[in-house]
């Protein structure tokens, strides 16, 4: 039997082809160049609609929509504000993460130098404006941001080294003990608003938050909700009861839109909307 080369394979993905098409079998080599020219220019036609319906219709790529999708959930039926914080912090804001030299996630950080890093993650800024905005109020803080994050992630078919995050958090508006439960429900509404009907909701052990929400999509985790107090808390001057989740934006279109890979999905200049620019 014969499967398409390497090359062919490669073409295939790139158009956004599964993997019961990209790893057919022929009988004859003949009979695969036939299908696979019959296959792209398949491909290449349903991509070239998909950017007419982008340019004349959607105009928003998946991703943003989705962003959209979320912000107004959050804001309209929640009672969230957004905030927007530095994209470069501090080497102290690492280490109040428990962070350290013999931390994995240390060796992925991306450092400008000894002193400042690209964040990777949205948590160490959101902390500081939650305890300020509550020492300030006295009254139960709600706010989310949406911003880039950075990884030296692998380069696998689920990670970039610059992704997108949401996250949004609510500190003293929950009594202790019912965290989790607060979680649940408001992962339910986020994927209510996404109109994501089939998820799971995976309880999971943490080195860093002790016990997490993953939402999980034909088992990939597109979100990932802690609470606290715990004892990271302290770092920061948190000591009330509070609730969060992360989204990785580019994971939920990736799903949404049945692509792949996730760099269909992030910012690039080879894909828009999942569609390769290379027809």
């Amino acid at each position: 039997m014969e499967t398409y080369s390497a090359a062919q394979k490669q073409r295939l993905i790139e158009l956004n082809a599964d993997s019961t098409i990209v790893n057919r079998e022929f009988e004859t080599i003949e009979e695969r160049n036939k299908c696979f020219k019959m296959t792209e220019k398949e491909f290449i036609r349903d991509n070239k609609e998909k950017l007419n319906r982008l340019i004349e219709e959607e105009h928003i790529p998946l991703t943003l929509r989705v962003e959209d999708i979320l912000e107004d959930w959050l804001t309209e039926d929640e009672g969230f504000t957004r905030v927007a914080t530095p994209i470069i912090i501090g080497a102290d804001k690492v280490k109040k993460m428990n962070i350290d030299n013999d931390n994995h996630l240390r060796e992925q950080i991306f450092w400008l130098d000894g002193r400042k890093c690209l964040r990777p993650m949205l948590a160490p800024n959101l902390y500081e404006v939650m305890r300020d905005m509550y020492r300030i109020t006295r009254k139960p803080v709600r706010i989310f941001e949406a911003g880039s994050c950075f990884r030296k992630e692998s380069q696998g078919a689920q990670h970039m080294n610059e992704f997108t995050m949401l996250n949004f958090v609510e500190l003293d508006s929950v009594r202790d003990g019912e965290q989790m439960d607060r979680l649940e429900t408001l992962a339910r509404g986020a994927m209510k608003a996404l109109d994501i009907d089939d998820y799971e909701l995976v309880r999971e052990s943490s080195g860093v938050y002790i016990e997490t929400l993953d939402i999980e999509v034909d088992g990939i985790e597109i979100a990932s909700g802690a609470y606290g107090p715990h004892p990271l808390d302290a770092n920061w001057g948190i000591f009330e009861p509070w609730v969060g989740i992360g989204f990785g934006l580019e994971r939920i279109a990736m799903v949404k839109g049945g692509y792949q890979t996730i760099k269909r999905a992030g910012k690039s200049i080879s894909y828009v909307n999942g569609i390769p620019l290379k027809l």
